[in-house]
């Protein structure tokens, strides 16, 4: 019976253990191929990689990107049509959703893998420039399915997860990405890869996602963001 009771308790044990490290693996909702991300910061979950693009990679991003340049708009929460507000001022343009172009291929494959978000879920790669003074005042990357607009948008393919951007260059002064609720700056830097998560670990949108593009004080900046979505976007 004590050899029963004995091997009852360390089964109980064993169990107990492996609850706590499931609440906590489940708590971080960390991807399990994030090699090379650094996570600096928990609310929200925000991740850095210092070399996720290589130079040559992200010159040809801006390549195909510059000559289709226009202005980029905003979610309208009153109508189903986007517009243009002063809080976005960059210029921008949406890679085609299918293309043969390799290195486009290769690196939405990439996001793929480390984020473990299948591609058919993220939107297409957008390329935005920030001239001197260009900036993208405090929002929220996720929908809010109560209004006109972000139904629309929410239809697509369900909730933002999570927001990928990479630099393409280095701005010679300014341009941070902000987390001002978080206290958390990102400088960008050319190949540099920034991950955060616009949802909490139940699902709802985070209010702690809230971020901003900061002025450019000096030079330009580039970089290419891809939204992903709990569902398969269309």
């Amino acid at each position: 019976m004590s050899r029963f009771i004995g091997y009852k308790k360390c089964c109980l044990i064993l169990c107990g253990s492996l609850i706590f490290f499931t609440k906590i693996m489940a708590q971080e909702n960390v991807p399990t191929k994030l090699q090379g991300f650094e996570r600096v910061a928990v609310s929200p979950l925000v991740y850095v990689c210092p070399h996720f693009l290589s130079d040559a990679e992200c010159d040809h991003l801006i390549e195909i990107g510059r000559p289709s340049l226009k202005r980029t708009e905003v979610i309208d929460p009153h109508s189903p049509d986007n517009r243009t507000d002063t809080a976005r001022t960059s210029l921008g343009v949406f890679l085609p959703f299918i293309t043969n172009d390799p290195v486009v291929l290769a690196i939405k494959a990439r996001i793929a893998e480390v984020t473990e978000i299948r591609a058919d879920r993220a939107e297409r790669i957008q390329i935005l420039y920030y001239g001197v003074g260009g900036e993208y005042r405090p929002h929220y990357d996720y929908f809010d399915p109560a209004t006109t607009g972000g139904l629309v948008h929410y239809n697509r393919g369900g909730q933002r997860m999570a927001t990928f951007i990479v630099y393409l260059n280095t701005p010679e002064k300014g341009g941070e990405t902000i987390f001002p609720r978080a206290e958390l700056k990102i400088v960008p830097e050319k190949g540099k890869a920034l991950l955060f998560y616009n949802i909490t670990e139940e699902g709802n949108p985070d209010p702690m996602s809230l971020h901003a593009g900061a002025p450019v004080i000096k030079g330009e900046k580039w970089l290419m963001t891809e939204w992903l979505r709990e569902k398969e976007f269309h």
